[in-house]
């Protein structure tokens, strides 16, 4: 079951569980702008979530499938990093300011972080256990299981999976040690040509030391050297650590596709009617805290 969420921030009011089939579209095909294609629903099952889909494929859709109502869209840019070339031509897209702030960050983590600090990767199937063993107990502390539902899966078929890729040389995972200690870990499958951010996390007690970000670029410096890679997918969802890395973007929508029931049309009416007032409260909030600060100006001025 895939729940339907209303959400405030990054906190779930509540959801309402449905029999989905998850289509979710590859960065190559986003980028050419190719349709989802939707495989055939049982009877049981309530419609789709269409994850990263190109952002004009919806009208299309819907024309193809009249019986069909789509509801909760979200629209981003999916960022991702060109790799071609190397390392250092990577870094040379930045600013000076940015290059600097990064290096910056990677020597106030060794500096400060109060331990030897090691960057592990792992490939290899066996490989695999010793990395679920110490970063499980870290994703568990970490804000994207608390808050954001985005832990590192736990269950025996989402290890069995990563053995799986592990033995087919599809999987790249890395952790940032401080005495052993994991406080940031970065998990990363691999489809062809493209290596895509799945799960990234970091111990809460050193956020202020930017461990994920430091670990990111630890990570693409090894990741350019094998030369493998057309990509980097910072998958769906936008946010400032995918923009700042990333090299490039395509604008990318999500939303649930379902069956036409009167139900289905009462739900995703619901949840965009929720997200719409959210969205407004949130512009009204923003400039009345705009309109605050100038009356204070004018009144100490």
């Amino acid at each position: 079951m895939t729940p339907i969420k209303f959400v405030v921030g990054s906190k779930v009011l509540f959801s309402v569980p449905k029999a989905l089939e998850n289509v979710s579209m590859t960065l190559p095909e986003v980028i050419e702008g190719k349709s989802p294609s939707l495989p055939k629903l049982s009877d049981h099952q309530d419609g789709y979530r269409i994850l990263s889909a190109p952002a004009d494929a919806l009208p299309q859709m819907l024309r193809d499938n009249p019986e069909m109502v789509a509801g909760g869209i979200q629209t981003y840019r999916r960022h991702y990093i060109d790799m071609n070339g190397s390392f250092d031509d990577y870094m040379g897209r930045f600013s000076s300011k940015t290059r600097s702030t990064l290096r910056r960050k990677h020597r106030k983590l060794i500096k400060d972080i109060g331990g030897e600090v090691e960057f592990r990767e792992y490939r290899a199937p066996d490989e695999m256990d010793t990395f679920r063993d110490l970063a499980l107990p870290l994703s568990r502390r970490t804000y994207q299981a608390k808050s954001l539902d985005a832990g590192l899966p736990e269950s025996d078929e989402a290890h069995a999976e990563r053995k799986r890729l592990a033995a087919d040389d599809n999987v790249r995972a890395y952790l940032l040690c401080a005495d052993g200690r994991p406080v940031s870990y970065l998990y990363l499958p691999i489809d062809g040509a493209t290596i895509s951010y799945a799960f990234l996390g970091y111990d809460p007690d050193h956020a202020r030391l930017s461990p994920g970000t430091v670990l990111q670029l630890e990570a693409l410096d090894r990741l350019f050297a094998e030369q493998r890679y057309r990509h980097f997918d910072f998958t769906e969802g936008d946010g400032a650590h995918k923009a700042m890395f990333g090299t490039d973007s395509v604008e990318a929508c999500s939303f649930f596709l379902l069956k036409g029931e009167v139900a289905n049309r009462m739900l995703l009416k619901s949840v965009d009617a929720f997200d719409a007032g959210i969205a407004g409260a949130k512009s009204l909030a923003e400039r009345t805290g705009a309109l605050s600060k100038v009356r204070s100006l004018l009144r100490t001025g």
